[in-house]
């Protein structure tokens, strides 16, 4: 079967690990690459393609000049255009990074193209494919589990981060930019949410300049099922270090996640003491790019289809503006 053509629209850090994993399947090669920049795009050439693709500054010009079937969309969340629609015109498949979006018109938008073309448009939630995670989800969704009740997560690092991302105008907030992960997991373990009351502050950063977005934060979250979840976040603790861990109490297990590879389910139902490790390595932007080029083989929706971006977008949207209010805001 003949590779597929993929390109890149945004060259900056997290393009890295998309090309690796895109190279690293064995079934598409990359030809061109888009970025404001265009000595980036001219690097990426040289690094993924050996120089043989085609380096650009509009992702219009890019799709115009050169056939392509896939595209990985790695933009901050304020650069986000109209990228997606652009490339649903052309048929061309989409991996897109977290969040989709700064705000839902934008999302919206962009769920109507795919839907209206018919391509297949994975989000980068990489949580999802962990080992770890998906057992579990599989264990609730055929009840071996019982019923889900209750999501503790927290996010801690301590980083300055891009000029970009201190900017909340531009990346939406630590909530909605990174923590977002978190967030997504509560979806897809505890189902829809229908309310969430948040505190977020600046604390620690308040004397750095241009460093507008929250860097302490608390949600909590009611779904339509009941259960419910709590998630922290902060920017002010370990330097060096990316703490993402959550725990999930279902009506028989009690899951303690290190990561979404790696996790311990203490079996509570039983009348003993009963508990299974799962321990993984597994490279999750390489599941998330076989995944999506699964999807195109055999013609069915990817794992984390673009809905499911806009949706938790809407969910972190309403926790940064019920933290902004003061007061809780409902979803849907």
């Amino acid at each position: 079967m003949a590779k597929l053509r993929a390109g890149l629209i945004g060259c900056g850090g997290i393009a890295n690990a998309h090309a690796r994993s895109a190279l690293a399947t064995g079934r598409m090669d990359l030809v061109a690459f888009c970025d404001v920049e265009k000595s980036r795009a001219d690097q990426f050439n040289a690094d993924y393609a050996g120089g043989s693709g085609k380096a650009f500054v509009s992702f219009d010009d890019m799709f115009d000049a050169v056939k392509l079937d896939m595209v990985y969309i790695c933009l901050p969340p304020f650069a986000h255009t109209n990228e997606v629609e652009v490339a649903a015109d052309h048929g061309v498949h989409i991996l897109i990074e977290k969040p989709i979006a700064i705000n839902m018109e934008t999302a919206n938008r962009m769920v109507a193209a795919v839907e209206r073309t018919g391509i297949k448009a994975q989000v980068g939630f990489l949580s999802r494919f962990g080992d770890a995670a998906s057992k579990l989800r599989w264990m609730i969704q055929g009840g071996k589990a019982g019923a889900p009740g209750l999501f503790i997560g927290w996010f801690m690092c301590n980083s300055l981060h891009s000029p970009w991302w201190r900017d909340k105008s531009k990346s939406g907030g630590q909530i909605v930019e990174q923590i977002v992960h978190t967030f997504d997991l509560t979806r897809y373990f505890l189902g829809e949410p229908v309310s969430v009351s948040c505190y977020h502050n600046n604390v620690f950063h308040a004397d750095v300049e241009n460093f507008t977005s929250e860097d302490v934060s608390a949600t909590s979250i009611l779904f339509q099922n009941g259960a419910v979840a709590t998630v922290a976040g902060t920017d002010g603790a370990i330097p060096g270090q990316w703490i993402n861990a959550y725990k999930v109490i279902t009506q028989g297990i009690t899951a303690d996640f290190q990561d979404a590879n790696n996790a311990t389910l203490h079996f509570t139902s039983q009348p003993w003491e009963k508990q299974t490790s799962i321990r993984s390595n597994k490279d999750l932007f390489l599941a998330e790019t076989v995944d999506l080029l699964d999807a195109i083989e055999g013609d069915r929706e990817p794992m984390v289809p673009i809905i499911e971006g806009a949706r938790t977008l809407e969910l972190v949207l309403a926790a940064s503006r019920s933290g902004e209010i003061g007061a809780p805001v409902k979803i849907g």
